[in-house]
């Protein structure tokens, strides 16, 4: 049986230079918590993955990145458009990821599944993508902490009840821990683990 289609296209036109387009956004995203980027390179992932998930799946697995996917996307084509693309052995082993990617809906496990890295190399940790409905116009939440220069409110739609304590959670092993990108069509925005988020009153 060939691999279907849609595995093999999709990637991005000119890998290179839109890997390093989206590499630094990721780095300023990562600086500037909190800051929406948008994806530029038309990556076109399978469903249920999203265009900014596919693009960063491309810019930063390869072939030595071991990869957790959520149910809803291990079901679909892009195990197989992820291997094609970029070489990278999936695991069902949370704690030997180095990114995971969680669809959109999807009920979170407790971050601490994933791997935190150790005191000596806390960069051996796991990034977490996680798809949302929207970055914009959700439930409102205050970021503080570096790169923020007091407080910075983000609004995501979709966001699971129980982020909040497991974030807090995941930032009580600081300065283990996991990053999170959290994505929304082409858009993403990202949580670096030493963001402090609070729920603002309404």
């Amino acid at each position: 049986m060939g691999l279907k289609t849609e595995a093999l296209t999709g990637g991005f036109a000119e890998p290179v230079f839109h890997a390093q387009s989206v590499f630094k956004m990721l780095m300023d995203g990562m600086a500037r918590p909190g800051t929406i980027q948008t994806v530029q390179p038309d990556a076109a992932p399978p469903a249920p993955l999203g265009i900014a998930a596919g693009a960063i799946a491309l810019t930063l697995c390869d072939h030595d990145t071991s990869v957790w996917l959520s149910q809803g996307l291990a079901k679909s084509t892009v195990p197989e458009w992820l291997g094609f693309h970029t070489g990278a052995p999936l695991t069902t082993e949370k704690a030997e990821a180095r990114f995971a990617f969680a669809e959109a809906g999807t009920a979170l496990c407790p971050f601490g599944l994933f791997a935190a890295g150790t005191q000596e190399y806390p960069d051996r940790s796991t990034t977490l993508i996680i798809e949302l409905a929207e970055l914009e116009g959700g439930r409102r939440l205050a970021l503080m902490g570096p790169g923020i220069q007091s407080v910075t409110e983000i609004a995501p739609i979709g966001l699971p009840e129980t982020f909040l304590r497991l974030w807090t959670e995941n930032r009580a092993l600081f300065p283990r821990g996991i990053d999170i990108v959290l994505t929304a069509g082409r858009r993403f925005l990202c949580l670096p683990r030493t963001t402090k988020i609070t729920a603002t009153e309404i």
